[in-house]
């Protein structure tokens, strides 16, 4: 944005508007908001962003973010290990979470196979998946992923890893809209479609 009168308002302008979907008037009025708050409060605004930085981390189970090594629900007993939900990102574990119509436990690819933007399997936490199928006893691996050409290509790749491997391979029901991210989809929809989840080697014949 030009003509600010103030260099130091211009730079903490310039740092908001790289946050996704912050144009730089948005970020003009972020940044005239956090001017008047109080200086404890952005302090503790500041510290927390710089402690999740330096301290979250990355579950050693399922690749979900986490406060400690294994993240609270891998950690659950409650939560059925040999059930696992194969999701794109941690927004869609929480998507699901949040309809608490599931009871097993996740695995976080961290992105999709998309060769145009070049990322391919090996960019992704798939190996990691794979050991899991064949060192543990998977009695259900359910694919929750975007219903793009780019979901359905990872979740074909891995497939076609695991078929003889896992007793029983499944797809959420779709009805999550083509195109759409797990993340948009309401609750009640997204229940459902986990609900009804249908047969993943019966989409391909």
């Amino acid at each position: 944005m030009d003509n600010l009168s103030s260099k130091l308002l211009e730079n903490a302008v310039n740092q908001l508007s790289k946050l996704p979907g912050v144009g730089k008037k948005s970020a003009l009025r972020l940044a005239l908001f956090l001017l008047k708050q109080s200086e404890s409060d952005i302090e503790l605004f500041t510290a927390s962003l710089l402690t999740m930085k330096k301290n979250l981390l990355y579950c050693t189970q399922c690749h979900n973010l986490s406060d400690a090594e294994i993240c609270e629900i891998c950690a659950n007993s409650q939560r059925n290990r040999m059930q696992i939900c194969v999701v794109q990102d941690i927004r869609d574990v929480i998507a699901i979470e949040n309809t608490q119509q599931y009871k097993g436990v996740y695995h976080v690819l961290g992105g999709i196979i998309s060769p145009m933007e070049g990322v391919g399997p090996g960019d992704l936490n798939i190996q990691s998946l794979l050991d899991k199928c064949d060192h543990h006893e998977v009695s259900e691996l359910i694919f929750a992923m975007p219903a793009t050409p780019e979901g359905d290509t990872t979740a074909y790749y891995i497939y076609k890893h695991i078929k003889d491997k896992v007793l029983k391979v499944t797809l959420i029901a779709r009805g999550i809209g083509i195109g759409e991210e797990l993340e948009y989809a309401d609750e009640l929809t997204l229940g459902r479609s986990l609900l009804a989840r249908t047969d993943f080697e019966g989409i391909f014949r």
